[in-house]
């Protein structure tokens, strides 16, 4: 490998430094352009009766804008059927699983005491005394 010079050795690790400086001054710069929280903070400070009058603008436009209508497709029934009803067409279905559902509710209320007094007396020895009421 060839031996770098001592002047040209010094140079570089001057420019090296000033690199650095520059780069350091650099990323300051890009920090402060892109602190936008600061820059919001400023400017409502500086105007606060444009930003109040744009803000107002706005609710007024959102509240009298008109909502978004939801599109219903049914399909149309069918004058006459002839043969066995399908469960989907029937809502079956939908009827046991919801009668399944309330039997299971009833079923666990009707249970739940009982159960509490299982479960203490089962484990009611680890806890120490019962807190008092």
């Amino acid at each position: 490998m060839a031996e770098i010079p001592r002047k040209d050795r010094a140079a570089l690790k001057s420019d090296i430094a000033l690199s650095r400086d520059r780069m350091g001054r650099e990323l300051a710069g890009l920090r402060y352009e892109l602190d936008f929280p600061r820059k919001f903070k400023n400017s409502f400070r500086h105007s606060p009766a444009v930003w109040m009058s744009a803000l107002g603008v706005l609710g007024v436009l959102m509240a009298v804008a008109p909502a978004r209508k939801k599109k219903v497709y049914v399909k149309p029934k069918p004058l006459f059927r002839f043969g066995k009803k399908k469960k989907e067409d029937t809502g079956e279905g939908v009827e046991k699983a919801g009668l399944a559902v309330a039997a299971a509710k009833i079923a666990g209320d009707i249970a739940k005491p009982f159960l509490i007094k299982l479960i203490a007396r089962k484990f009611g020895g680890f806890g120490g005394s019962p807190p008092k009421i």
